[in-house]
């Protein structure tokens, strides 16, 4: 890889959720004493976490990683990760020459042991990472699963979907439902809470099914009241995401009493036809 000059350059691509994911890469980076840069030219490492959810977003994935391929300098290093690598790494291994690691969305939290490996030798084929593992791995090493943006601060409170959808392909990309801790959580919201965020934005797959392999139940009703006592200074609670069979009654009840939280629900309802929501394996309601 050359002379180590230890910078990177991270570009993120699609959802909230997947910024999470990057900014989480750059905090593990930073520990290891790699240093963000503005542009990617000047990066010994270039990161494209990309989107694989639906075809315009894989397309410009592609074009972003055949951009940075093409502009590589000898000593450079592009790393493919996230959600189309998770499912299609092979593919865009095959389709982007230059791509010389393939990190998938479920092990995000591996950067630095494939940049590790990488640095050990010369790799004339791309580096793999994609081990067999059922869902997003929720070892974060310690670090804050938020994103900051001005006032706002986006906070992932769970990764991947038990819900079947035939439309859908994140169960494929992320696996099943796997809930963070209500701890870890509430860790993340003080930190924001102690940099002056102005508005908490919760966000998963699906956020009304928070906590149903904690065995919790109504985890998302129990969550949002544990953040009322735990961050009272943080003036709004947003919720996106939500499922429409997920919505009980004790969350409606929650998010009606208590003003911090804003009264709006993120919730695709996909179709009002029966038989319809029955193809596309949605709950009727």
């Amino acid at each position: 890889m050359g002379m180590l000059t230890r910078t990177f350059h991270l570009i993120s691509l699609g959802c909230s959720k997947n910024t999470v994911d990057s900014e989480s890469m750059a905090q593990l980076l930073q520990t290891e004493g790699y240093r963000p840069v503005a542009h990617p030219e000047e990066a010994e490492v270039i990161i494209v976490n990309t989107c694989g959810f639906i075809a315009p977003a894989r397309e410009e994935s592609l074009s972003v990683l055949r951009e940075m391929a093409a502009q590589k300098r000898p000593g450079q290093v592009l790393i493919a990760a996230g959600c189309l690598t998770q499912r299609y790494g092979e593919q865009v291994a095959r389709q982007v020459p230059g791509v010389d690691g393939i990190l998938g969305a479920r092990r995000w939290m591996d950067i630095l042991e494939v940049l590790r490996r990488l640095r050990r030798g010369s790799h004339p084929e791309p580096l793999y990472h994609l081990p067999p593992v059922p869902t997003v791995s929720q070892d974060d090493h310690g670090t804050h699963r938020v994103s900051i943006q001005g006032g706002t601060a986006y906070l992932k409170i769970a990764d991947g979907c038990r819900r079947p959808c035939a439309f859908c392909a994140i169960p494929l990309i992320k696996g099943t439902l796997v809930s963070r801790p209500l701890e870890a959580i509430l860790d993340d919201a003080r930190y924001v809470q102690d940099q002056g965020v102005e508005e908490l934005i919760l966000i998963a797959q699906d956020t009304t099914d928070y906590g149903h392999d904690l065995g919790l139940k109504d985890g998302l009703a129990v969550l949002l009241e544990a953040l009322l006592r735990e961050v009272p200074d943080i003036p709004w609670i947003r919720v996106m995401y939500a499922y429409p069979g997920y919505v009980t009654d004790r969350l409606i009840e929650v998010m009606a009493t208590y003003p911090q939280i804003l009264p709006y629900l993120d919730m695709p309802l996909q179709h009002a036809h029966p038989a319809t929501l029955r193809r596309m394996r949605r709950p009727a309601n």
